[in-house]
């Protein structure tokens, strides 16, 4: 099966654009693919309740930890880590000057 492809991933400064968390920036902390969504560091906090594991250090009790938010919510805010492909804003900004068609210029210089 093919990996699917985001526009964000993980390490990515991103804003909620829609729903109850709108307005809401953080950091993306993990992308799950098969349900498309993604965990947003500081974005909607969730309370879980965690039974107490014999020999493991980890808390118990009310846990409060991020919940998903689907992608199709979401929008790029800041440039990505070094070796990914620009945010919009760069790319706009690098776009090259546009140059006449070749075919025209030749029908021109015929005349």
């Amino acid at each position: 099966m093919n990996k699917p492809k985001f526009h964000i991933a993980k390490g990515d400064t991103v804003e909620v654009t829609t729903g109850a968390h709108k307005g809401a920036k953080g950091t993306v902390l993990r992308i799950i693919a098969g349900k498309q969504q993604a965990l947003i560091e500081g974005v909607r906090m969730i309370t879980k309740a965690v039974k107490p594991v014999q020999g493991s250090n980890n808390p118990s009790g009310l846990v409060k930890q991020e919940g998903p938010v689907h992608i199709s919510n979401l929008k790029v805010v800041a440039a990505r880590a070094a070796g990914k492909k620009p945010t919009k804003d760069k790319a706009v900004a690098k776009a090259p000057a546009k140059k006449a068609p070749a075919k025209k210029a030749a029908a021109k210089k015929k005349d």
